[in-house]
């Protein structure tokens, strides 16, 4: 592939594009947010339409230029930079956010540009609800959202982003354009390409626009933080929110002592819900049409007689349920400013969980002494089990020690049947461990597609796909 830098590229591009598309290539588009990678880029163009982004890519694959889609940035296996190779294009779908509801139909087509909090605030004027819910909710964009099929802390009743999506719009590797912008529930005409570009990481082609599913608004929302002894008995509380509240139960958080303790050292300002904090808790949301907050005292209560809850807080208004939330939302930001050592964004069979973490840590100890801090969404089975420095300590202290939490820790996912990668991606940060952990059959058919479809190799090099 060639270097847009080294070439008469950019001017090219001048002569396909209106002068709004080409902007400065800053450092912001070459960071990521771990700070792991730093990219680099040969240019920078953002387009306003598809058509716009056919003309790029086209152009891309005469030149055997490299491409690499751009969102929001927020993506944390290093999908969105490139430190490798000959410098790619950037192309940024920043300049690409309209949004149309269609309230009768529940559906909203989205250009990929648009942040995923102006797509749920432009459902709620419609009185719908898109339901994917991520912390980076402010800067995400629907493009990287699809790109990755993100998850969020509404998995377990609504989905991921590939379950939220109907049809999609794209441009392929040799510049065509595939229009599956459909708005149907029901569309068995062949292979499903919507599905194999959501989750391919910009590898496939470029998302331009997306047909969103939407939901009723729930009406009555009850939010709570219960204690419990322990994981296995988190989950079989999970088990009796759904006989209780069956499928209203929208999210259930595990949180642990070190998520509230690290919240105390690095944010006092998070009001916390018990004095002192237990073991474990979870945090639990019920969405319906009536009767959310009997339904959560009954939980409550049902959970204390079976020696599930020990103690517990029910929000009594909106401001104490975003107070509860608010709790689970900034236990990233406190995990930030210590510094992990090695995070991991892993799944498990559900019961396995309860065996998994105390054997992790376990295991981690015969490395070194390490403080755990293990959190997530327990009814997806989703946890993100990070490994921090003991007290006294900083993350460079163990920087040779990295790898070697990473495999043992994911060495043990995949003996009991997990996934090295849950809702994050592979990006690049996580191309060896698909190599190592991914079933060869999967693998045999991931290269081919590959192959098939991108045949110079200019979509995303090095993500999913080895370079």
């Amino acid at each position: 592939m060639l270097n847009p830098a080294d070439a008469p590229f950019i001017s090219q591009l001048r002569g396909l594009l209106p002068e709004a598309a080409f902007r400065p290539l800053t450092d912001a588009y070459l960071q990521e947010p771990r700070g792991r990678y730093h990219g680099q880029g040969g240019g920078l163009v953002a387009p306003r339409s598809t058509a716009e982004v056919a003309q790029v890519i086209r152009a891309c694959a005469a030149a055997r230029v490299g491409v690499v889609p751009y969102g929001g940035g927020t993506g944390l296996v290093g999908g969105q930079v490139m430190e490798q190779g000959p410098a790619p294009l950037i192309l940024s779908l920043e300049r690409m956010r309209d949004i149309t509801v269609h309230p009768s139909e529940n559906v909203a087509v989205v250009q990929a540009g648009a942040i995923l909090q102006d797509v749920q605030e432009c459902a709620a004027k419609a009185d719908r609800l898109f339901p994917l819910s991520l912390a980076s909710g402010g800067s995400a964009r629907i493009g990287g959202v699809l790109a990755t099929n993100a998850g969020g802390v509404n998995v377990l009743r609504y989905g991921n982003a590939r379950d939220l999506c109907l049809g999609v719009e794209a441009v392929l590797p040799d510049g065509q354009i595939f229009n599956g912008l459909t708005r149907l529930r029901k569309d068995n005409t062949g292979y499903d390409l919507r599905h194999l570009l959501i989750g391919a990481e910009g590898t496939l082609g470029v998302i331009t626009s997306a047909a969103l599913r939407l939901f009723a608004r729930p009406r009555d929302v009850a939010v709570a933080m219960l204690a419990v002894p322990g994981p296995a008995q988190a989950l079989d509380l999970l088990a009796l929110a759904g006989k209780v509240a069956g499928e209203s139960v929208s999210a259930f958080e595990l949180i642990s002592r070190m998520g509230f303790q690290f919240l105390a050292e690095n944010l006092p300002d998070i009001r916390q819900p018990f004095p002192h904090p237990p073991g474990w808790c979870v945090l639990v949301e019920l969405g319906m049409g009536a009767g959310a907050a009997s339904a959560m005292e009954q939980l409550f209560e049902l959970g204390m007689e079976a020696g599930l809850v020990t103690d517990g807080v029910i929000a009594q208004s909106n401001a104490q349920a975003q107070a509860l939330w608010s709790v689970r939302e900034h236990i990233p930001e406190a995990n930030r400013r210590i510094g992990s050592i090695s995070s991991h964004d892993i799944s498990l069979p559900l019961s396995a969980i309860p065996d998994f973490i105390p054997r992790g840590i376990d295991a981690l100890a015969k490395i070194d002494q390490y403080r755990v801090n293990c959190f997530g969404h327990l009814g997806d089975g989703n946890l993100h089990y990070n490994v921090f420095p003991m007290p006294g300590k900083a993350r460079a202290d163990h920087e040779d020690q990295r790898e070697a939490i990473k495999t043992c820790v994911h060495d043990l996912v995949h003996q009991m049947g997990g996934s090295v990668s849950a809702e994050h991606g592979i990006g690049r940060l996580k191309v060896g461990d698909l190599q190592k952990y991914g079933d060869a059959g999967k693998l045999s058919a991931i290269h081919a597609i590959k192959s098939a479809i991108d045949p110079l190799g200019i979509m995303n090099p090095g993500v999913i796909v080895p370079g």
